[in-house]
């Protein structure tokens, strides 16, 4: 594995609570009180955030700051271009989910001719469109412009055209729509979905290792099965949102904390597993929200377990 660049991207305009801005902070004082200097031994770059928009006043209410989701999506894009322009393995340290289309975008800017593999870890399938999200928090949408999807049969918005015009700049971030392909797209843990997404994971065939299947069936067996799909695949990003864990048994450190997750070792496991294969190129982990955490600090503690034991 390359060596290792910490990108500290804190914004959190693209969810429906503040707080997972301090994500990054809280997984620092994890690695503080467990006497652990990973956040020393590497470099670093901090990106700025368009975090103070948060005092605006939100007119646009079917893609909530999207005009700075976009924004903050480009800067990640380019961090993460340069990155791995620079021989680096990112590891994105990000607040809310929606900033993984500036990861992907990277990626896709890096390799544009190279196919792309996604295991996405999350309660969630963050497949919502400003036409279909019931909230207009973009969190819940990366993957959908990532795959180049409106879901117009869906569609409960009336949409401004200033809206779609920004939406469609996040569609083409990676100059390349779509920028993935739903057959290179693995989710695992998601149990949290509303209609309108089930309908392009249904359309889509998009596989769901749910985590009874995992349990079940063993992680090895569906790591297998995954890495068989994404046989033609040539770099594979994984991303962690926390909330794939089980909030009752971790904490609800999270904005959208789902019970029946998975435990920490578990996530381990399945990280472990696919990086086994030499072709996992970045690892982005978000959502931790220190300000809901019931049990002090430990999302972040368990996301920091992750992190420390992975590398």
């Amino acid at each position: 594995m390359n060596p290792l660049k910490i990108l500290k991207n804190r914004s959190d305009i693209g969810a429906g609570t503040r707080g997972s801005d301090m994500g990054i902070d809280a997984l620092e004082i994890a690695a503080i009180n467990s006497g652990n200097d990973f956040f020393n031994r590497h470099p670093y770059l901090d990106i700025p955030s368009h975090n103070e928009t948060i005092y605006n006043k939100v007119k646009n209410t079917t893609a909530k700051r999207i005009n700075f989701v976009v924004e903050q999506c480009e800067r990640l894009k380019i961090a993460t271009k340069q990155a791995l322009d620079q021989g680096f393995f990112p590891v994105i340290l990000s607040g809310d989910h929606s900033s993984a289309l500036g990861s992907l975008a990277g990626i896709k800017a890096k390799y544009p001719k190279q196919k792309m593999g996604v295991i996405w870890i999350d309660a969630h399938a963050d497949l919502h469109t400003p036409l279909s999200s019931p909230s207009g928090n973009i969190h819940g949408m990366p993957l959908a412009a990532a795959l180049g999807h409106d879901n117009q049969s869906q569609k409960i918005n009336k949409v401004s055209p200033e809206t779609l015009s920004d939406w469609n700049q996040m569609k083409n971030m990676g100059s390349i729509s779509p920028m993935l392909l739903p057959e290179n797209l693995i989710y695992f843990g998601v149990r949290d979905t509303e209609a309108q997404e089930d309908e392009i994971i249904d359309q889509c065939g998009i596989r769901n290792y749910k985590v009874n299947e995992l349990r079940h069936r063993s992680i090895d067996v569906c790591i297998a099965e995954a890495l068989k799909q994404l046989e033609s695949v040539d770099v594979i990003y994984i991303t962690f949102d926390v909330d794939a864990l089980d909030c009752d048994l971790i904490s609800k450190g999270t904005g959208t904390p789902v019970s029946k997750g998975f435990d920490t070792q578990e996530v381990i496991n399945l990280i472990q597993g696919f990086f086994a294969s030499e072709k996992v190129i970045a690892l982005e982990v978000s959502e931790i929200n220190p300000l809901l955490d019931n049990k002090c600090n430990q999302m972040a503690e368990a996301a920091f377990d992750v992190i420390k034991t992975v590398f």
